[in-house]
C-alpha cells in the first residue's frame, strides 16, 4: 500500500472517527450546528438512534485503521477496499435521503481511497 493510500485512509478514518463523536456525544450540542435543516425538536427523541449510527461510524473507524495494522499486503489492502468501499455506499445512502453533502464528506474521500488502491495495485 503506498504512502498516498495510508494518508487517505487515515483521512477517512478520522472523518469517521468525527462523526462518531458528533453522533455519540455531541448530538445535543454541536450536532445542531452541523445538521441545520434537522428539527431542533427532534434531537432529543432522536438521541439514541443517533448514537447507534455514531457507533457504526466508529466500526468503520475501526475497520480502516485495522487495514493499516495488517502486515500481509493483499490482506491490508483487501480490508482497505472494503471497510473504504462501505463508507462510500453509506455516504452516497445518506446523501439520498439525509444531506447531499454527505456525498463530498464521505463518498469522494472514500473514492479517493479506492481508486489510490486500484492504482496502485
Amino acid at each position: 500500500m503506498t504512502i498516498l493510500s495510508k494518508i487517505i485512509i487515515v483521512f477517512v478514518a478520522l472523518i469517521h472517527i468525527y462523526i462518531m463523536w458528533l453522533e455519540m456525544f455531541g448530538w445535543m450540542t454541536k450536532a445542531k450546528k452541523v445538521f441545520r435543516k434537522f428539527p431542533a425538536d427532534l434531537f432529543e427523541v432522536t438521541k439514541p438512534m443517533a448514537a447507534n449510527q455514531g457507533l457504526y461510524n466508529g466500526f468503520l473507524a475501526a475497520g480502516l485503521i485495522w487495514s493499516l495494522l495488517i502486515t500481509d499486503a493483499d490482506w491490508s489492502i483487501n480490508v482497505a477496499a472494503f471497510f473504504l468501499g462501505c463508507v462510500f455506499i453509506a455516504g452516497i445512502y445518506g446523501a439520498a435521503t439525509v444531506q447531499k453533502t454527505i456525498l463530498y464528506v464521505q463518498s469522494l474521500p472514500a473514492a479517493l481511497g479506492l481508486i489510490s488502491l486500484l492504482v496502485n495495485y
